[in-house]
C-alpha cells in the first residue's frame, strides 16, 4: 500500500475512533462560574485564575497529548491569541488527562509549538468544576461578571471528526470576544457541537459516593497530620480545629485555599527534590479532603479523632532547652514602619559547645515576622548587634518555621562568651503590643563528629522596573572544594513571585534543587535536603528569583516605583540562605574555606548571565554604579570585562565594609 494510503486509512481510524467516542461520553453541564484556583504549567510556573481581575476576558482552552483535534485547534488559538493579547485577554490551556505527566505535557507543548502555558490539572479539581468533558473546549471566563462562563464550545466551526474546513462559517471564540469587548452580551454563549476527545474524570463518575468519604476514618486523620499543627489552641493559625464543628464551619474556606494552594503552607514543587518534614498534601488527600466538602462535609459516623486529641501548642516543641535567652521587651506602636531592631544578649555558658538546634519563641506572633540570630565575639559599641558582624548563624524564625535542627551527628561551634545578636522585623497590626521574644539552644551531650556551616547568596543589586509582572533577578556562588548541601532558605519580601535554586557542576550540567513556583512572604521555610546534595568544587549555586511589581500584585505596597535591595517589606531582597559542611572537614580538622567561598561572593551577585566576568550592562544598583566608576581602572587587560582577578579589589573593598558569615 502506499504512503498515502497508510496515511488515508490511519485517518479513517482516528476519524472513527473520535466519532465513537462522541457518541461514548456523558453529558456534563458546564460551569456557570469558575471559582478561584492556582496550578503550576507545565514548566513550573504558577499561575492563579483570580489574579487577571483587571483582565475583559480569561480564555481556557482544554488541552490532552495525542488528541489530532486538540493539536490542532492549538493553532487556531494562538491566531486569536496574536490579536487578543494586545487587547488584554488572558490565554490558557488546561490539561486534566489523567495519563499525562507535566513532563509528557511540556514535551507534547514543545513540538506543536503551544504558544501559552498549559496549566496542568494534576488532581482534576479544575476540570471537574468546570464541566470539562472534551479536549478542545473553549471557556470564555468574565471576571467584571463574577468569572462567569460567557461562552462554552469550540474556537469555530473548522473541525469535526471527519474533517477539516480551510475556512470557518462561524467563528464562535472571536465573536465572544468582540462582544466581551464591546460590553455586549455574547450573542452566542454556547455552542454543543464541540468536537474533541473525551477526558477521562474517575473521581466525577462517582461523585455520588462523596458523602460517604468518612470524617472519622478519613478526613479528621488527614486534618490532624496536615493542618492541626499549626491550627490549635496557641498555633500561629487564625483559627482551631479541635472537633467536628470547627471544621464543619471553616469547611467552604479550607476548600477555597487548598484550590488556591495557599494551603497547607509549603511551597516547595513536589516534581523537584525531596524534602524533610514535607507537610504538602498528596493528590490523593486534597481530593479526598475537597470531594468531602462538596459533599457538604457529612459528619457520619465514628468518634471525633480532633475533639479526642486534646491539642494544645507546646512552648519548645522540641523539649525543654539547654539554654534560654530573653530578648530585651520591645513597644510595637499601632502603625507605621518599625524600622528593623537589632538587640543583643549576652551569652552566659562559661565552656564552648556544640549547637544541635534551635527554637525561637516569639512573643507577639501577630507582629513578628522574622527573627534572625548570630554570635558576635565582641559587644557591639555601638549597641547594634548588625549582622555584619555576625561570625555564624544561631537560628531563625519566620512564621511555620520556628525551629532549626541539625542532622545527627554534626553540629556548629558555639564558644562560650560572646553575645548572641537578633534581627528583628515587626510589623504592625492596628494595636500597640509588646513583644518579648525567647530563643532556645540545643547542644550536643557529645562533640559531634562533622561540622554544619552556613552562607548567603544575595543580591543587594537588585533593581526591578515600576509596574513590571514578571521582573528576573539572579545570583550565585562558586564553591572552592567539594561540600555537601543540606538545605536552602530562599528569602524575598512582598514583590517576590517565585524563587529557585540550581547547581551548575563545572560540566556545564544544571540541576534544579528546589523550586518555589508561587512563593509566599507570609510564609517562610529552610527546605532540608532528605539526602545531602553533593557539590564538587568549581560548582555554582545559583539562586533565580522572579519579582512582581505590578498593579495585579494586591501585596505589592507601591507598583509605581523602581524597587532597590532594602531590609523594609516596601523594599526588596535576593537572599538564600544554605547550610553544608565541607567534604573532608570534621570537627578535629577544621578546614578554613569561608574566605575562598566569601571572595566569590562579589561576581555572584553582579554576573547575571553567569560567565564569570562582568561588563558593564550588568553593573546596577548602587553597588553596580561603584564598579562602574571604578571599572577602567580595574579593567587591567581594557577587555572590556573584568575577570575574577579584577575584580577582587572591589570584592576586599566591600567585604571591609560589610562583612557576612561564610563557611
Amino acid at each position: 500500500m502506499s504512503g498515502f494510503g497508510w496515511r488515508a486509512l490511519a485517518g479513517a481510524m482516528v476519524a472513527v475512533f473520535l466519532a465513537g467516542a462522541a457518541q461514548a461520553a456523558t453529558r456534563v453541564e458546564p460551569a456557570e462560574y469558575v471559582d478561584d484556583f492556582r496550578l503550576t504549567d507545565a514548566n513550573g510556573g504558577s499561575h492563579r485564575l483570580y489574579y487577571f481581575g483587571d483582565a475583559p476576558a480569561v480564555v481556557i482552552m482544554t488541552q490532552g497529548n495525542g488528541c489530532p483535534i486538540a493539536r490542532t485547534a492549538m493553532g487556531f488559538l494562538a491566531e486569536l491569541q496574536k490579536t487578543y493579547v494586545p487587547k488584554g485577554v488572558v490565554f490558557y490551556m488546561l490539561n486534566s488527562n489523567p495519563q499525562d505527566t507535566r513532563e509528557a505535557i511540556a514535551a507534547e507543548a514543545a513540538e506543536f509549538g503551544a504558544a501559552m502555558p498549559i496549566l496542568v490539572d494534576e488532581n482534576q479539581l479544575v476540570g471537574e468544576q468546570l464541566g470539562v468533558m472534551r479536549t478542545a473546549e473553549i471557556f470564555v471566563v468574565s471576571p467584571d461578571d463574577g468569572y462567569k462562563v460567557v461562552y462554552h464550545g469550540p474556537v469555530d466551526d473548522r473541525l469535526s471528526y471527519e474533517r477539516q474546513k480551510a475556512q470557518p462559517e462561524h467563528t464562535y471564540l472571536k465573536d465572544a470576544l468582540d462582544d466581551v469587548l464591546a460590553g455586549k452580551p455574547v450573542r452566542v454563549a454556547s455552542v454543543d457541537a464541540a468536537p474533541g476527545c473525551i477526558v477521562s474524570f474517575p473521581d466525577r463518575d462517582r461523585a455520588e459516593t462523596f458523602s460517604e468519604i468518612s470524617y472519622s476514618k478519613t478526613v479528621a486523620p488527614i486534618l490532624l497530620d496536615k493542618c492541626v499543627t499549626c491550627h490549635q489552641p496557641g498555633g500561629i493559625g487564625p483559627f482551631a480545629l479541635t472537633k467536628y464543628d470547627d471544621v464543619k464551619g471553616w469547611a467552604p474556606m479550607m476548600r477555597e485555599t487548598v484550590r488556591t494552594q495557599r494551603m497547607p503552607p509549603w511551597h516547595a514543587d513536589p516534581h523537584v527534590g525531596k524534602f524533610i518534614g514535607d507537610r504538602s498534601m498528596s493528590s490523593e488527600e486534597i481530593k479526598t479532603l475537597v470531594h468531602w466538602i462538596e459533599a457538604g462535609a457529612p459528619r457520619g459516623e465514628g468518634n471525633d479523632p480532633l475533639a479526642e486529641a486534646e491539642l494544645h501548642a507546646e512552648d519548645w516543641p522540641l523539649g525543654p532547652p539547654d539554654l534560654i535567652l530573653t530578648l530585651p521587651a520591645y513597644d510595637v506602636p499601632a502603625s507605621g514602619i518599625v524600622d528593623y531592631q537589632y538587640p543583643y544578649v549576652a551569652n552566659p555558658l562559661k565552656e564552648d559547645k556544640w549547637l544541635r538546634a534551635t527554637t525561637i519563641k516569639v512573643g507577639s506572633r501577630e507582629t513578628v515576622h522574622h527573627v534572625l540570630s548570630g554570635y558576635m565575639s565582641e559587644e557591639p559599641k555601638d549597641g547594634a548587634a548588625s549582622t555584619s558582624r555576625w561570625e555564624f548563624s544561631t537560628g531563625g524564625y519566620a512564621v511555620g518555621a520556628e525551629s532549626t535542627v541539625q542532622p545527627a551527628n554534626i553540629g556548629t561551634p558555639f564558644p562560650a562568651g560572646g553575645y548572641i545578636g537578633f534581627q528583628m522585623h515587626y510589623t504592625p497590626v492596628g494595636k500597640a503590643v509588646t513583644d518579648a521574644t525567647q530563643i532556645g539552644f540545643y547542644f550536643h551531650k557529645e562533640k559531634p563528629e562533622l561540622v554544619m556551616r552556613s552562607s548567603v547568596i544575595a543580591d543587594v543589586s537588585i533593581v526591578i522596573p515600576p509596574g513590571e509582572g514578571r521582573h528576573k533577578e539572579v545570583a550565585y556562588m562558586t564553591f572552592p572544594n567539594d561540600a555537601l548541601l543540606y538545605s536552602a532558605f530562599p528569602h524575598a519580601h512582598y514583590r517576590g513571585y517565585a524563587s529557585d535554586l540550581t547547581l551548575r557542576t563545572p560540566d556545564g550540567k544544571e540541576t534544579l534543587l528546589l523550586a518555589l513556583p508561587h512563593y509566599d512572604f507570609n510564609w517562610q521555610r529552610g527546605y532540608q535536603f532528605v539526602e545531602p546534595v553533593p557539590i564538587p568544587a568549581g560548582s555554582k549555586l545559583i539562586a533565580r528569583y522572579v519579582y512582581d511589581n505590578s498593579e495585579r500584585n494586591l501585596s505589592n505596597p507601591d507598583p509605581k516605583i523602581t524597587v532597590e535591595w532594602g531590609e523594609q517589606t516596601f523594599q526588596e531582597m535576593l537572599y538564600t540562605a544554605v547550610a553544608f559542611r565541607w567534604v573532608g572537614e570534621t570537627s578535629d580538622d577544621m578546614k578554613d574555606y569561608g574566605k575562598s567561598l566569601g571572595k566569590t561572593r562579589l561576581m555572584g551577585l553582579l554576573d547575571d548571565n553567569i560567565d564569570d566576568r562582568i561588563e558593564t550592562a550588568e553593573l546596577k544598583g548602587r553597588i553596580g554604579q561603584g564598579v562602574k566608576l571604578a571599572f577602567p581602572m580595574l579593567d587591567k587587560n581594557g577587555d572590556g570585562y573584568l575577570d575574577a582577578a579584577e575584580l577582587a579589589p572591589a570584592g576586599d573593598l566591600l567585604s571591609r565594609r560589610r562583612r557576612q558569615p561564610d563557611g
